[in-house]
Parts: C-alpha cells; structure tokens; sequence
C-alpha cells in the first residue's frame, strides 16, 4: 500500500465539485426543468465513473477546502462556460433580431431558463441547443472534464485570475458571435427601412408606418430562414471553436504567476 497515496474521500468529494461546476452551467445540464435530485444523482453517478482517473493523477495531500472546493468548481463551470457561450451567442442573436424586425414585444416562455424572453430568442437557444445534442455536445463536455484530471489533477496548483481573466473575456466573444449570426437580417432590414425612407420623401402621402412594420417583419423572417443553414453549417464545425476555448482557458489555469491554489 502506498503511504502517500492521495486519500480517496477527498479526491471524490473535489471531483464532486468539478461536476458541479459543469452542471451549473452547460446547457441542458443546468436546466430548470431538470430536478435537483435528477442532478445530484448525475454528479454522484459520474464523480463514481471518473474517480479512477482521479485518483490516478491526484496529487498528495489533497485536502477539501474552501479554496480548494471553489477551484475545483470554477474548472468545471469554464468547461461548462465553453459551450454555453455558443449557445448564448444564438439567443443573443435571437434577442437582436427580435429588437431590428419589431417582434420585441412578443415574449413567451423559454422552457430552459423558465424566464420570458422573445420569441425569436427563444427559438435561436433551442436551435442551437437542438444542434449541439445532435453532434453529442452533452458527451464531449464530460469527456473534457475527464481530460482536465490529467491536465489539471485533482489538488494541483492553479494559476485563478488568469483563469478568470479569460472567462470573463469571453463575453466579448458572445456578442461578436450574436451580431455574426444576426448579420444578414441586420443588413437587409436596414437597407429596408432607408429604402422606405426614400418611399416617404418620394410620396408623403403614403402612410408608412402601416407598411413599415409588415415589410420589416416579413423580410427579416425570411432572410432568418434563407441564413438557418449558415448557422448550422457553423455548429456543425463549432467542436473546431470548442476546442480552442477550452484551450484558452485551460492553459490560462495552468500558467505559472498570479494567485495560485
């Protein structure tokens, strides 16, 4: 028997806490339709499945702590965060649309968030939450997590602010991904409303505000469905994007500097 072996309450409790993180924030994992039972048995089940990995790369030591319970959650909430933005960024893109077409005030319920959003905000998260199970997002986040025990083993030092520099430098990430997608309904509605504006000047007469909005809507919506398949064709690359997110902040974590663990 090893004498300096980690000890395996320890590792699983932290492992634990790396699960957790993940299932705090990636989609469809942190839904609130899902029960809160439904998720701690899942945490349970896959802490159990990973836990050889852990203890085989675990350094000594390893003791559960504050600090060390929030490292761990924070590794597994970048993981999470990695696919969230993605996903994030299509409802951003719903959000925008919904403000530029005019469908802003029509909201409906979001059955993942359970908050009211607009309609075309909740339709562009479910597309690509939709086409994220369908190339097996769910099972590649948790075989990143079971990456990152050898990256990053259970106890090991970890180098936080620039971990969380680079999350929170994600945001940027979010909206320029939103406004990419959102794109071409952007363009063509506005090149919509100045010729409308040229409409009114050439005849005053015409009431444009009646025909503005039936004319607004109709072309975004039917630029929205010509540029689905450009979205798509997106996500069906998106493991390209994924990858190098995760590389970003992995690495950042583990650079040497900074507050460590």
């Amino acid at each position: 028997m090893d004498l300096f072996a980690p000890s395996a309450a320890p590792v699983l409790g932290l492992l634990g806490f790396r699960l957790g993180g993940l299932i705090l924030i990636a989609p469809v994992y942190s839904s609130r339709t899902v029960p809160a039972s439904l998720k701690a048995g899942l945490i349970v089940i896959l802490a159990a499945l990973m836990h050889p990995v852990a203890m085989g790369t675990a350094t000594q030591g390893v003791r559960i702590t504050p600090a060390t319970a929030l490292t761990e959650t924070l590794i597994g909430f970048a993981i999470g965060l990695s696919v969230a933005m993605i996903v994030g960024a299509a409802e951003a893109m719903g959000d925008l649309l919904a403000v530029q077409i005019g469908l802003s005030g029509a909201a409906a319920l979001d059955p993942l968030s359970t908050n009211q959003v607009p309609v075309l905000g909740t339709f562009a998260s479910l597309f690509a939450v939709t086409l994220l199970l369908s190339l097996d997002a769910h099972t590649m986040m948790l075989g990143a997590v079971a990456d990152s025990l050898r990256m990053m083993p259970i106890g090991g030092t970890l180098n936080l602010r620039a971990g969380l520099e680079t999350m929170v430098g994600w945001g940027s990430t979010l909206f320029e991904l939103g406004v990419r997608f959102a794109g071409p309904v952007i363009a063509t509605v506005l090149l919509a409303n100045v010729a409308l504006a040229i409409l009114g000047r050439a005849a005053p007469s015409l009431n444009i505000l009646a025909v503005a909005f039936p004319i607004q809507i109709g072309l975004g919506l039917l630029v929205l469905s010509a540029s689905l398949p450009l979205i798509g064709a997106f996500f069906t690359s998106w493991t390209v994007v994924y990858d190098g997110m995760l590389s970003e902040v992995l690495g950042a974590f583990t650079s040497g500097g900074g507050d460590v663990r």
